[in-house]
Parts: structure tokens; sequence; C-alpha cells
């Protein structure tokens, strides 16, 4: 394999580096022509320009599932005015694994045959015609954002790529007015000395947009920089053989858009045909949980959620995928139990920044999602700007590229995907710097104590107290709105319960039945409803209609709970009784 990625060209040997090596494609049949690609890449592999493929090696080693048909969908666009591919994930998703698998795929700086060749991205015919034949700049802008100076982002990137790109090309980029175009300029020169295009790979994209929010002037620099990239009609189709960028917030709603804006976007809201590369799929974890022991139900109840519109469905038949988070669940194969490893240097503190916002009841909606709610959500607006939040819905759907949130492009809603992010979630309501978000989640928990111990009046208490701090819908009208709030009331049951809206039950539907988790030891919970109704016709519902003739295979006791409201007094009712 070649050089290890942190040894830069200063530390080969001179000879290596002053290899001469003929400019053009080398065909890859000539016995000779083999040795002198080998002496190219010895003699041309850097940190960022061209560099080995070590990175990639090392995640195939550990316990790595397959995702190389992404360099396919990649690959098709090279060379074509499709070339410009933008992918946001949230953290935890992956982001720099199909980086460092795109870099080895196209570097001419390593020889990846015996990587690839067993992997996805080899099963169709012609996988190979790319495969390491290209320059490449690859780019963690993260990374770079820690050496930059006053958040000089494209200051750092010249100091770092220019002396590479000179061993290219000596004095690439000298002639060129500026760091912005010396970049540009070096490019450009390397391309002329050696024949080859670049496949320009930027991971973490937004950093500088993340980590110096207020540096408007660094910031126009990061995107005039961009644009000289891959906005010019003379640059762009002769230096960028194709370009793979990835971050976690999509670009093309900056209020810089114009720099970037030939890309074509694949995020979290509509993943289109990138949506097996997401995260794990169903079947993939299934053979995870299989190898390692784990049980698929719990692994799914912990990490499932992520469900996404599968690609080009068949009219009138939308079809969805589950999509797991990569991270957790690798953590879970390790240690052979599930459980929250949401990394402690997550986006906490941006999470608790944005639910102490309270836009339009925000606070309140994330209760309601906390409790297992779906909330209609609009997208459309937000500017992919972390300080140009301004509404509730820019809010929500920021906790949507976070991955804090799912969003249904066919509904229009959103909901908390899983057992981790709901916990998440619930740590930050918890550590809310609003005494009233804190306060609701310790009265949740008291309720839940309540409803076990049978008290009814405290119950119907706490029913009121829920509806009063406005953890419901505006207009309290009509059972819906009588759920909400039992909902957002009982929001901290999700802990131990699976709550489920209209469980087909006996001769009807339950309004609201809280399910037990496996081992958890409390009873199941039927919730009935009624409005202006006097609580005795909620009770005589449920029994007549036999609504926990479907919980009785589940082993545990199950309770029953019937609250009313009365419109005139406006009073709550409640009963509870085994069943």
């Amino acid at each position: 394999m070649c050089n290890r990625r942190d040894v830069t060209l200063y530390c080969r040997p001179p000879a290596l580096r002053q290899v001469d090596v003929p400019v053009g494609r080398l065909c890859p049949r000539s016995r000779y022509n083999r040795g002198m690609q080998t002496k190219w890449r010895e003699a041309n592999v850097g940190r960022y320009v061209n560099p080995g493929n070590e990175g990639f090696e090392q995640v195939v080693r550990a316990k790595y599932v397959d995702k190389t048909g992404l360099i396919t969908l990649f690959d098709s666009t090279v060379e074509t005015s499709e070339k410009l591919v933008m992918v946001s994930r949230p953290r935890r998703f992956g982001k720099s694994y199909a980086a460092q698998s795109i870099v080895a795929f196209y570097s001419v700086g390593c020889d990846s045959r015996a990587l690839f060749e067993r992997l996805e991205v080899s099963r169709r015919d012609g996988w190979d015609e790319h495969l390491n034949e290209y320059n490449v700049l690859s780019l963690d802008m993260a990374e770079i954002m820690q050496a930059a100076e006053g958040a000089d982002a494209v200051g750092a990137v010249a100091d770092a790529v220019l002396p590479e790109l000179r061993e290219l090309a000596p004095g690439a980029g000298s002639g060129a007015s500026g760091k912005k175009s010396e970049v540009a300029a070096a490019l450009w020169d390397a391309v002329k000395a050696t024949g080859k295009k670049f496949v320009i790979v930027i991971d973490e994209w937004d950093a500088p947009y993340r980590l110096a929010q207020g540096r408007r002037d660094a910031q126009d620099a990061y995107a005039d920089w961009l644009r000289a990239l891959f906005k010019s009609n003379t640059l762009t189709p002769v230096v960028v053989a194709g370009a793979y960028m990835t971050g976690i917030l999509p670009i093309k709603k900056y209020a810089h858009q114009s720099a970037v804006s030939d890309f074509d976007e694949y995020t979290m809201v509509d993943p289109a045909q990138y949506v097996p590369y997401v995260g794990f799929t169903d079947r993939e974890v299934q053979t995870l949980c299989t190898k390692y022991g784990l049980d698929i139900a719990d692994v799914r109840r912990w990490y499932d959620g992520y469900d996404l519109p599968a690609f080009n469905p068949k009219a009138g038949e939308p079809t969805h995928q589950a999509t797991y988070a990569p991270y957790s669940v690798i953590r879970a194969c390790a240690r052979r139990r599930t459980g929250s490893y949401w990394p402690s240097t997550e986006t906490f503190e941006e999470l608790r920044h944005y639910i102490d916002m309270d836009f339009e009841g925000l606070q309140a909606d994330v209760l309601r999602l906390i409790g297992g709610e779906e909330l209609r959500v609009n997208p459309s607006r937000f500017q992919n700007d972390m300080t140009s939040v301004r509404d509730r819905d820019d809010a929500l759907t920021l906790l949507v590229h976070l991955g804090y949130l799912c969003y249904d492009i066919g509904s229009g809603k959103a909901r908390v995907p899983n057992e981790e992010v709901r916990g998440e979630l619930r740590n930050a309501t918890e550590a809310s710097r609003h005494p009233r978000m804190a306060q609701v989640m310790r009265d949740s928990m008291r309720l839940v104590e309540d409803v076990l111990a049978h008290d009814e009046e405290a119950v119907a208490a706490a029913i009121g107290r829920a509806h009063d701090a406005a953890c419901a819908p505006m207009h309290y009208n009509g059972e819906l709105a009588l759920r909400a709030v039992v909902r957002a009331a009982l929001v901290a049951a999700v802990d131990e319960w699976t709550v489920v809206d209209e469980l087909p039950s006996g001769h009807g539907y339950a309004d609201v039945a809280y399910l037990p988790r496996r081992d958890s030891g409390r009873p199941a919970l039927l919730v009935e409803l009624k409005w202006d109704a006097p609580v005795r016709a909620a009770v005589d519902q449920v029994l007549d209609r036999d609504y926990p003739q479907v919980l009785r295979d589940l082993g545990v006791p199950i309770l029953v709970m019937a609250v009313t409201y009365d419109a005139k007094t406006k009073e709550h009712s409640c009963r509870i009784f085994e069943a």
C-alpha cells in the first residue's frame, strides 16, 4: 500500500519525488506502464493531493457494511454536466467514511484494485474505468478550520494544498493574485502538467459556516473560493472531473447560494436515489444482529426510524426504506448490547439552544414529539443556516438535518425516529434554561406513577395542568385536542412504553394504547377519551367493545384509563381500573 496519509511529500525519499514519468493516462495492460504507474503513485501521494487509501482500508478492516454502491452512483456523474454532487447527513451517519471511499477509488496516489474488487462497486461492467485514474484533492474542512487563524478557511486551504500541488507542477499558481485564485490557478497548472483532471472531495464542507458564525467576511471569502472552483465556465470544465461534497447542512439556500448552486443536492429531507446509502438498511442490520448476537427488535427500537422515501416508487405504491444510524449500530455490535451511543460531543448545546428559542410554541411541540406525535413541518423556507433560524418551521427543519427528527416528504410531517434520539431530546428538555420545560418533564414522570397507583384525582388534575401549560394544540375543542393533551402530559411514559394511536381491538379502535417494553415490568395501558360526555360513557365503551382483547396475549396486567372533558365546567374527569 501507499505511504500513510500523515506523511507529507517532504518526508519521502528524494529519488521517489524526482521520478520521470510520462503524463497522461497510462495503459494498465502494459507491464512497463504498470511499473510506471506504481512509481507515479509513490512520487505523488500526499495528505491533501492524491492521498493514499489507508483511511478507507482501515474502515473496511473494521465492522464495515459495504456502501460502495454510492461510488457507482457518483461515478456515473464523472465527466458529465451532473458531476457536482452534494450529500448532506447528520453526524454519526458515515459521511467521512463515504468521502474516504471516494478518495481511495479515484486517487492516482494509490492502487486500490485489491481493496475494491471484492466490494459492491465492482459488480458492474466497466467498474474500474476510473479506478485510481484521477488527481484527487481531499479536504476535511473541520480539520482545516482548526488550523485557520481568524476563521480564514481560504488561507488555511492554500497553506495546506499549495506545497503539494507544486510537487506536481513546480511553481503552480504562483502567477495568481490572492489566495482565492492561487489555489484555482495551481489546480489548473497541475492538470496541465499531469494530463489528469481532479476529483475534488470536500468533507464537512459547512464547517466554516458552523464554526465561524460571527465572521461574515470569512464566510464571504469561503463562498467566493467555492465559486472560483465550481462556477467558472473556464476553470471547472477543464480542471474538475467530479466533485463530492458532504456536510451536515445542505448548500442551496445559503445567503451565498450563487457560489455553489450548480450542485445536485441530496439531503435528509429528500435523499432521492442516495436513500440506500444514508444509513444502514434493515437487511444489513439483521445480518449484523445475527453475527453479533443482538436482538433485532431491540436494535430497531433504539436506532431505526429514519424511514426515507424509496427512490422512484411505482405509481400509487409509495414505499419507505428503514434507515438506521450507523455509528450507534456499530457501537452496539462492538459492545454486544443496545443503549445510547450518541457521542457526548454531539450537537447537544445547539439542540438545547434551539429548543430554548420557543418559536411559536416550539417547546410544546418538542414535548409532543417526544411523546410520539408527528407534526407538520414546512422545510421549504429554511435557509440552511444555523444563525438564520426565524420561526418554528426553521427550527424543526434544522433538527431534521441534525438527525433529531425524521421528515416524511409524503405526509409533510416530522417525528422522533427512535429511542436513542428520544432520550437525547429528553436530556435537552430537562437541561433547558427555561424552568417550565424541566418542570413539565418532572410533572409527567409523577403523572405516570399516579396512573399506576390509580390516583384518579391526581391524574385528572395533572391533565388539566398540562392543558393550561399549553402543551397541546392552540384550539382545545375536541377529542383530537384532548388526545394531544393526554399524550403531552404522559410524555415521560415513552421511556418504558410504546405509544400506539387508534389501536384496532375488539369491535373498534382504542384511542391510545401504551404497550410496555419487554422486561419493563409495567402493565399495558389503554386510554379512552370523551369530549363533553360523562366518564362512565368512556368506561362503558371500553367494556362493551372489549378493547382490552388485543392486549391479553401480552401476558401483563392491563390498565384502562378513561378521561373526559366538560367544555362548560372546563374540568377533566378520570377513571382507572384493571381490565
